[in-house]
């Protein structure tokens, strides 16, 4: 089979699905069709549709796109049985039923951004760094009944540097899971379908990645200052850990930080949150020593350098981070 023929249907909808879409499209492989997430509601009203990133790419590209509300629904169903797809390729997308991931003749793979069994779930690459990983990776598996359980075709490792944030691991990752999809889809092809696997060992899933929400952002300084370090980088740019800066008297304010700086101060007689400036930096004690702020963003305000908000906040002593 030449890999024109081989009938492929992508399933994604952030911008870490494009890196896979593209390298299929421009790979010339036989994208028939895209399934994605209906446009999102955005704006102050709400009253303004935006696209998912995967269906902007393939609308410059005449690809179908499909955008079911739920995966279940007949007339999708129906629909995407019409493309008569021999694969699926599926990337940072929802959970399938069963009676679409089992519709293609060779199945429906995923490209999890993380080297399964660890890792399972919505947020792998965030975790990993928080965790303080240095190594991560990509894993392609074939779809069952379960979230992230398939039988395991290929995967490929990614370090994680100690000073990385979740954007250049994101980054990496990427283009490393559009490389193993298409190595992925090639043993396919060469295979007639048939492609070696095998299973994950359930007992060796002890690290999760569960959907990450605004209070799952919220620092704990009472942890060593590796962890908070980690914490904050594996959460920078995006969604962006957060604390409370209380003052002695006066209106908390919340406090987004998107860079810190391990310093290895003893904090002494400090308690955790307690902040300290030492010759022009803001330091918060941690548990076991301090940490430096390097980087932050005050509600409704731009994100700045430590430095530069200083300069214009005198009483910094006078707060607490909570």
């Amino acid at each position: 089979m030449k890999k024109e023929d081989l009938r492929i249907i992508f399933m994604g909808t952030p911008e870490f699905a494009v890196g896979t879409l593209k390298a299929l499209v421009e790979g010339g492989y036989n994208v028939v069709a895209v399934v994605t997430q209906p446009d999102k509601p955005v704006g102050r009203h709400q009253d303004t549709l935006q696209p998912s990133q995967v269906k902007l790419y393939a609308m410059e590209h005449d690809i179908p796109v499909l955008q079911p509300v739920k995966m279940k629904d007949p007339e999708f169903v129906e629909t995407l049985r019409s493309y008569n797809a021999d694969l699926q390729v599926v990337v940072a997308f929802r959970m399938l039923p069963e009676v679409v991931w089992n519709m293609p003749r060779f199945g429906t793979f995923n490209v999890h951004a993380a080297l399964l069994p660890q890792y399972r779930g919505a947020a792998p690459i965030n975790w990993a760094v928080i965790n303080g990983e240095e190594m991560t990776g990509v894993t392609t598996f074939f779809l069952d009944q379960d979230i992230d359980t398939g039988r395991i075709i290929e995967q490929r490792k990614f370090p994680i540097p100690d000073d990385a944030d979740v954007e250049y691991v994101y980054d990496g990752l990427m283009h490393l899971g559009a490389e193993i999809a298409l190595s992925t889809v090639d043993k396919v092809i060469e295979g007639d379908g048939k492609v070696d696997s095998m299973p994950q060992d359930d007992t060796a899933a002890t690290k999760h990645a569960p959907k990450i929400f605004k209070e799952t952002c919220e620092m704990d300084w009472h942890r060593d200052a590796k962890a908070v370090y980690d914490f904050v980088r594996g959460l920078s740019p995006y969604p962006g850990a957060w604390t409370t800066l209380v003052p002695k008297e006066g209106k908390p304010l919340t406090m987004k930080v998107f860079k810190t700086v391990k310093t290895g101060i003893p904090v002494g007689d400090m308690l955790p949150g307690e902040i300290m400036m030492e010759k022009g930096r803001m330091l918060v004690a941690c548990s076991d020593c301090m940490l430096e702020i390097s980087e932050l963003q005050i509600s409704g305000k731009r994100r700045m350098s430590a430095h530069d908000f200083l300069n214009g906040f005198k009483n910094i002593d006078n707060y607490t981070c909570k």
